[in-house]
């Protein structure tokens, strides 16, 4: 049978997806469960394996030569482990080999979430003609991937970028990490809404204390709720700034659900990085929305499968 297709997994915190991709990057079929991140190791296997028990009863399985995982971090590309912050039933998973093993054995290629959505953006999206970007996934976790050069630059271990982890509030609170003032602890979903709630901030009617809540509430002109994003914001600046002074990149692209909240949080974002961005090189940098939406980790995942296979590229990967 023709082998012209590839698979794609997306595991993160709250869902674990997956889809049959094509060269052109067109999702051809999708599957997908609720990640039980708080269960045991094998219990979240599972859910990754009734995943992926849907994508083989599809009839164009066979076509698929390669599978690509783009997983919540840390990863290790080179041992096939990930250890996700947000799933603590896994740490040092064999997850390669479980999932080689579930597929018989096909070829899986795996990198962290944020760089599945940087190559999805850079392919197709946001970064697309952007030599050096910055690509992020503000979400559940706070995750990101970099372009340098015109190429994807995943690191060894499958996680350069991984900005959710710069310490930006050196007394902050403790992070899940093990260190202190994270990006993520500042900037994630649940933060956000956990610091409204602390600040006096109380949902509607129908109880919804989530992000999204607190957004549409800043959008109304809630002062905690804005105060809130702001703070978010400002986080997300400060890394952006710094990984920008590290490595020149000229724009940063944010994804993910926090991402949605749209001028919400990309207005104050933009004010805040005046205030770290301020060397003439980092000056130029700009912020975009990203443009992938939902489907970025699983395109992301497929470009990583499709660079492994004889002859296949995917642009910039």
């Amino acid at each position: 049978m023709h082998t012209d297709l590839v698979a794609a997994l997306d595991i993160g915190g709250t869902k674990i997806a997956g889809a049959l991709v094509d060269r052109d990057g067109t999702i051809l079929v999708r599957a997908q469960r609720p990640t039980p991140a708080q269960e045991d190791g094998d219990t979240v296997m599972r859910a990754v394996e009734a995943v992926l028990g849907d994508l083989t009863a599809s009839p164009l399985w066979g076509r698929a030569y390669a599978l690509g995982i783009g997983s919540a971090g840390p990863v290790d590309a080179s041992a096939g482990t990930v250890s996700p912050v947000n799933v603590p039933g896994w740490r040092d998973f064999p997850l390669v080999e479980r999932v080689r093993a579930t597929t018989g054995n096909l070829p899986v290629e795996l990198i962290g979430d944020g760089v599945a959505i940087t190559a999805a953006e850079h392919w197709q999206g946001a970064a697309r003609g952007h030599d050096n970007a910055l690509c992020m996934v503000v979400s559940t976790g706070v995750g990101g991937g970099l372009v340098l050069n015109g190429r994807l630059h995943p690191g060894p271990t499958g996680n350069a970028g991984h900005i959710g982890h710069i310490s930006v509030d050196l007394d902050g609170d403790p992070c899940p990490c093990g260190a202190r003032g994270c990006v993520e602890r500042i900037a994630s979903g649940p933060n956000i809404a956990r610091r409204a709630l602390d600040s006096g901030w109380r949902p509607g009617p129908d109880g919804d204390t989530s992000a999204a809540a607190v957004a549409a509430a800043a959008r109304a002109g809630d002062p905690v709720a804005v105060a809130s994003f702001e703070r978010a914001a400002r986080a997300l600046a400060a890394g952006i700034a710094a990984t920008a002074t590290l490595v020149e990149i000229d724009i940063a692209v944010i994804g993910g659900g926090v991402g949605k909240a749209g001028e919400v949080l990309l207005t104050p974002l933009r004010r805040a990085l005046g205030d770290y961005a301020t060397l003439s090189f980092v000056r130029r940098l700009t912020v975009a929305p990203a443009q992938m939406g939902t489907d970025a980790g699983l395109v992301g995942a497929a470009a990583a499968a499709l660079a492994s296979g004889p002859g296949v590229t995917a642009a910039g990967v």
